[in-house]
Order: C-alpha cells, then sequence, then structure tokens
C-alpha cells in the first residue's frame, strides 16, 4: 500500500466517529417555525462563540448527544446565534434574556428552559423532556 492512501485511509477512519455525531442546524428565520408545523421537537441552543457559559453548555450537550443517539434521532437541535439574532423575532417571541438559554419547544409550547446553566444533569433533563416529547413517551 502506498503512504498517501494509507495516510487518507487512516484520516477517513478516523473522522469517521464525528460524523455520526450530526452537528446542530444553524438558525435561519422561520426555520423553527417549519419545525414545529411539522410535530418536530426542537431543541434551541442561543448561544455566542465568546461565551465560556455557552462552551460549557456545549460540551454537555455534546457529550449527551454521544452517550444517548436517540436524543439527535428524534429531536431537532438548533443553534441560535446571540450576536446575530439576539434581538430579532424569535428571540423576542420567547422572552429569551440573554445568550446561554436553552429552549426545548413542541408544537405551540414551551415544554423547558434553562438560563446561564452548565450542570450536566439539568441539561440532560431538559433533553429527557424533548426526548419524552418527541417520542410520546
Amino acid at each position: 500500500m502506498h503512504r498517501r492512501t494509507f495516510f487518507t485511509l487512516t484520516l477517513a477512519a478516523s473522522a469517521a466517529p464525528l460524523a455520526a455525531l450530526a452537528a446542530p442546524a444553524t438558525y435561519t428565520e422561520g426555520l423553527v417555525k417549519k419545525h414545529l408545523a411539522k410535530g418536530d421537537t426542537v431543541f434551541l441552543d442561543f448561544k455566542a462563540d465568546w461565551c465560556s457559559t455557552c462552551r460549557a453548555q456545549e460540551k454537555a450537550i455534546n457529550a449527551l448527544l454521544k452517550a444517548n443517539p436517540a436524543y439527535e434521532k428524534n429531536v431537532v437541535f438548533i443553534n441560535v446565534d446571540w450576536d446575530q439574532h439576539g434581538k430579532g423575532e424569535l428571540s423576542r417571541s420567547l422572552n429569551i434574556p440573554r445568550r446561554s438559554t436553552l429552549v426545548v419547544l413542541k408544537g405551540d409550547k414551551e415544554l423547558g428552559r434553562i438560563v446561564a446553566g452548565t450542570k450536566k444533569s439539568d441539561i440532560e433533563n431538559l433533553m429527557d423532556t424533548a426526548l419524552a416529547a418527541a417520542t410520546g413517551n
């Protein structure tokens, strides 16, 4: 086997586990309404790149997604860039007070919310609420 082929295959194999964990959707106008209209359960993460609390939440969310693929299979995860949409219609309509806010929606109801919380067990409870709503359990 040629060295170049070996390195290419090694790189592809090492990236495969990362590909299994799909990235959350990035919010655009109308995306949340579209998913809610389809009957989806939506997990919103209002975040900013520079926010350390947001990074701590993201770390917990990613660990939980990796540990339980049912979350990602059944719940729509959407990242909302606070710097871009913090004063927008979605944030205003949901009364989002700040970045590092996590919200679960189904239909026209808010099922749960965490504001600036980073405790993994609290985030897991919110994700479990979303999963239960999505699967009818």
